[in-house]
């Protein structure tokens, strides 16, 4: 086994640990039930738009736009509904479609005109942010049209039933582990080496925190709807890579993109194809920290980006392309939300609460800078 990799998945979950005994020090409310079930939702739209920026990263790019498309498509979604008399289901779909041409429109630039993709983000970084004051007139914006609840506002109010929660907490559990033993399995039969002693490892460590997850939460008011989305994205995010040839693709094209090409690898299409994928997923990001905050504001999506790249390089993934999990990231996002949440139940001044963030992210990439020598020696 790669004692190297395995002693990475063994610090996340130590760190884990730490964060959360650090704050409970501080303040025995950090490990309520209550605080926790809102943790959970605080990590659902970070966590969400952490493993769209896996399928950026992946293959060798960035997205710096995504936290300005989060709150821009949020809001188009609480001006339609709010505004203009929409109901709540067409304008979610109409968004989520918009938000999809977008994005497909921007990995085409990036690919067909072979422009960087780190300036057509940081492009959309400010359009969107500045369309977006436009749209919402720099007012504040409400989910919901008068006092009347939707489906946009239950996004983020909704909870299961504890029974049902529990239950579909095991069936996740499962079908992870069947994933990853399918996974596992192929890659043997075709000769790539695979630790099934690491792979069942990586599944125990998933399957604690999946099942503290959903049993803390469901001694509040349940299991809440966006944990679940949450969990059918990661679910996604983790078959498509492990059990698709996309999947496959992005890694290549990540770990070698001239190698790629010589064996007929549609590189365009593949990054083209990611950054699609997230177009869907900044929407729904963008639709959960939305309907948190209960209304569209100016700073919705305010530097998520930044928080969705630490997710990333936190567990694991390289920036450099190639490599990455989705079990890693959920532990990186659960890191940043873990530190965000007790900062604010601490009541820690804003000033300090950015410096926190750009500690972390810089810690993460220096991680990724040693780790990637270690690799290359």
């Amino acid at each position: 086994m790669d004692k190297r990799i395995a002693l990475r998945d063994f610090s996340l979950l130590i760190a884990l640990v730490l964060i959360a005994l650090y704050f409970y020090t501080r303040d025995p409310r950090f490990l309520s039930s209550r605080n926790l079930t809102q943790l959970g939702i605080e990590l659902s739209a970070t966590a969400v738009l952490s493993l769209g920026m896996l399928l950026i990263i992946l293959p060798g790019h960035i997205d710096l736009s995504v936290g300005s498309g989060v709150g821009l498509i949020g809001g188009v979604a609480a001006v339609l509904i709010s505004n203009k008399d929409w109901a709540a289901p067409p304008a979610l779909l109409v968004t989520t479609v918009l938000s999809l041409v977008i994005y497909t429109g921007m990995g085409w630039i990036i690919m067909k005109e072979r422009v960087p993709a780190f300036i057509i983000t940081l492009g959309g970084l400010l359009v969107f942010k500045g369309v977006h004051w436009l749209v919402i007139e720099n007012e504040t914006v409400a989910v919901t049209a008068g006092n009347q609840v939707n489906l946009y506002s239950l996004l983020t109010t909704f909870y299961l039933p504890q029974a049902l929660g529990v239950a579909l907490g095991a069936l996740c559990i499962v079908v992870l582990g069947l994933a990853m033993l399918r996974g596992h399995r192929q890659r043997t039969s075709r000769g790539f080496a695979s630790d099934g002693e690491l792979v069942f490892l990586r599944w125990f460590l998933a399957s604690q925190v999946i099942g503290l997850f959903v049993l803390v939460m469901s001694q509040y008011k349940g299991l809440p709807l966006a944990a679940l989305i949450l969990g059918v994205v990661a679910l996604s995010v983790h078959v498509l890579l492990q059990q698709t040839r996309l999947g496959r693709y992005l890694y290549a094209v990540g770990g070698n993109e001239q190698a790629s090409l010589v064996a007929g690898v549609p590189v365009n299409r593949v990054v083209i194809g990611a950054f699609a994928l997230m177009g869907v997923i900044v929407a729904l990001a963008g639709f959960l920290q939305t309907a948190f905050g209960g209304s569209s504001t100016t700073t919705t999506g305010q530097l998520m980006e930044l928080d969705a790249i630490a997710a990333c390089v936190i567990g694991g993934t390289s920036l450099k392309g190639g490599q990455g999990t989705v079990v890693g990231v959920l532990f990186g996002a659960l890191i940043m939300a873990m530190l965000l949440n007790g900062m604010t139940l601490l009541a820690v001044s804003p000033e300090q609460k950015f410096i926190a963030r750009g500690l972390v992210l810089a810690l993460a990439v220096w991680m990724d800078v040693r780790l990637s020598q270690s690799r290359a020696t």
